[in-house]
């Protein structure tokens, strides 16, 4: 058991027969009451995201969690298909758990975190920065650099990033897979 003082970022915790993951949390102080803690959470087994308070000292439910080394096979009907690095077990991984799957390619490498009660993955993540092949660009017009213009350019999994004007098709770019946005072009 656990109590409202082992309260981290990062930490999984059930809920009602939930789970979530606890992205900030705080204290609450007054003069006259006792202390409250507070914690903003994100749903790992549904889309929700929700704000709870106990009083401090109140019981907490966390759940264990392993993070693995996973490497990306293929997508079929059953989703998306992953192979553990260590024992060569496969999984199977609905899109919704995946924090990024347009940036997927065979062969990546994520990290999946697994809940140890059930052995069940709970969320995969690719790295932060992931390096793509840009697949098709429109040719920047000369001159039109003035401001900092983009153009969407589709790379190999299929995705459309937005990039500046200078990248052309076939060069290598590395993409902020949080947020989907260009970062830099990558000498081969």
């Amino acid at each position: 058991m656990a109590n409202t003082s082992d309260i981290s970022r990062g930490m999984i915790i059930k809920i009602d027969g939930s789970l979530y993951k606890v992205i900030e949390f705080g204290e609450n102080k007054t003069a006259r009451a006792a202390a409250k803690v507070w914690a903003k959470l994100k749903g790992v087994d549904n889309s929700r995201t929700i704000e709870q308070t106990w009083n401090s000292g109140d019981t907490i439910y966390p759940v264990r969690v392993e993070r693995k080394d996973f490497q990306f096979l293929y997508k079929d009907d059953t989703g998306y298909n992953f192979m553990n690095n260590e024992s060569f077990e496969q999984i199977s991984v609905e899109e919704g758990l995946i924090d990024a799957p347009q940036f997927l390619k065979e062969g990546d490498q994520v990290s999946a975190l697994i809940n140890t009660e059930t052995d069940s993955p709970m969320s995969v993540e690719l790295p932060d920065k992931i390096v793509v092949k840009v697949t098709y660009s429109e040719p920047g017009v000369k001159g039109d650099t003035a401001t900092r213009t983009l153009k969407p350019a589709t790379v190999e999994t299929g995705a459309t990033v937005m990039v500046p004007l200078f990248v052309n098709e076939g060069e290598l770019i590395r993409i902020n897979t949080k947020s989907g946005e260009y970062v830099e072009r990558v000498k081969e």
